[in-house]
């Protein structure tokens, strides 16, 4: 009866979670549109392959089985998808693999195009074997991808630090998430790893394991409770010996609010050169024809910026114009690069949107004139966009697609990518 009772008890759970999977109408983002972040699928995993060129990669994503099994989940940059790294705007190739990940993701928004395998929308109902459930998403077109501090920044969640165990300048500490002003004694408690690796911040002092037991902080052996110290964590995934399949590593500790902050102004800046240097991502919204070739474009650039890079838009002021594709990859012809394929003109106006803002759209919409309006630049689709003062770089050749020469294969790199010896 024991056994009767224990298998009609799991097959009414299983038919309950695949029910309630089936009540929830699955959600797919629309062209020219934000989608809501409360519509997105939630997931965590290992940073394990980046292809940054085509803003896409892989993640192994946590399930309930274990870690270690599970196959590495392809996932796509929306192009308003938004990359976070020690709680400031990144792009992909400025986040290590290794790094575990906290997602927010939908369905491909047009499955034709999409870069990255389409699965069955069900997917993630699925069981993987040992991988177990929940591993390979359907909702694989990222909004938001943030690392560990990011999502607590985000979150207004810190980890409280409870006990310390190490032995040769390794060992385990056990810890748990909770919100910074309230703490709640309910959250999880969860046991990680650190090496004589781990970097530790404190203030303006980058240090390892063996300053914090030279201090007398850490004991060089054993352990010690650590009294709920709260803190912020840099969280990857190491093979773990003795049979553990779940068990997570710190990458780094932040002791203090100064070291980072002091982290996030460094990622800040690097991402600003690197936005300048690429132009400004932004969807058209619509476009006015006139006569021999020219338009006015209303466009919305991208959220997830840096403040002083989208108060370069200035009314009055000139910039430039060109067509890039839902990767952000740049349009160019031949050897021309994009500012010599660009539209050319003046900011007619620069508006910003009362209210709340979806996650992905800077609010901000500029009115942009043009005597020549060039082929892409048309409602609904991706351009960038960047202020005449910028500076005039010419993007590497993985960055570019060549206008009427693109071929299937340069969105899907097959081995010709490789030069012949």
């Amino acid at each position: 009866m024991r056994s009767l009772f224990f298998l009609t008890g799991f097959s009414v759970l299983v038919l309950g979670l695949c029910a309630a999977f089936a009540e929830e109408e699955p959600f797919r983002p629309k062209a020219g549109e934000f989608p809501p972040l409360e519509k997105a699928h939630s997931y965590r995993g290992e940073l394990v392959f980046v292809d940054h060129a085509n803003r896409r990669g892989s993640l192994r994503v946590q399930g309930d089985g274990k870690f270690r099994f599970i196959s590495p989940n392809p996932f796509a940059m929306l192009p308003y998808g938004i990359v976070r790294y020690h709680g400031a705007p990144a792009d992909l190739r400025d986040v290590p693999l290794g790094t575990m990940m906290h997602v927010r993701a939908f369905l491909p928004p047009d499955p034709k195009i999409s870069s990255v395998p389409v699965l069955p929308v069900n997917n993630r109902a699925k069981k993987e074997g040992n991988a177990g459930v929940g591993s390979s998403p359907a909702e694989n077109h990222v909004l938001l991808l943030e690392d560990e501090p990011s999502y607590c920044l985000r979150e207004k969640k810190v980890w409280k630090l409870k006990e310390l165990e190490i032995k040769n300048n390794q060992g385990m500490i056990v810890a748990r998430r909770e919100p910074r002003e309230s703490g709640d004694t309910r959250a999880e408690e969860e046991t990680m790893t650190f090496d004589a690796a781990t970097r530790i911040w404190r203030g303006r002092e980058f240090l390892g394991v063996q300053e914090l037991i030279a201090e007398g902080i850490w004991p060089d052996g054993g352990k010690k409770s650590l009294d709920d110290q709260a803190v912020l964590l840099g969280i990857t995934w190491k093979p773990t010996p003795g049979g553990v399949f779940n068990r997570f590593h710190i990458s780094d500790i932040w002791l203090d609010d100064a070291a980072i902050q002091r982290a996030a102004r460094h990622q800040n800046e690097t991402h600003k050169a690197f936005m300048r240097s690429r132009w400004m991502p932004a969807h058209v919204d619509a476009v006015e024809y006139g006569k021999f070739g020219r338009a006015t474009v209303t466009a919305t650039l991208f959220g997830g910026m840096d403040d002083s890079l989208y108060a370069d838009f200035s009314k009055g002021s000139r910039a430039l114009m060109a067509a890039a594709e839902n990767t952000l990859k740049h349009w160019a012809s031949g050897t021309a690069g994009t500012a010599q394929m660009a539209s050319k003109g003046p900011i007619l106006d620069v508006t910003k949107a009362g209210g709340a803002v979806p996650l992905g759209s800077s609010g901000i919409q500029i009115r942009f004139e043009s005597g020549l309006i060039t082929e892409g630049i048309r409602p609904a689709r991706v351009v960038r966009i960047r202020p005449a003062n910028w500076p005039d770089l010419h993007v590497p050749r993985e960055e570019y697609l060549r206008d009427h020469k693109a071929t299937h294969e340069e969105r899907f790199p097959t081995p010709d990518i490789f030069p012949k010896y």
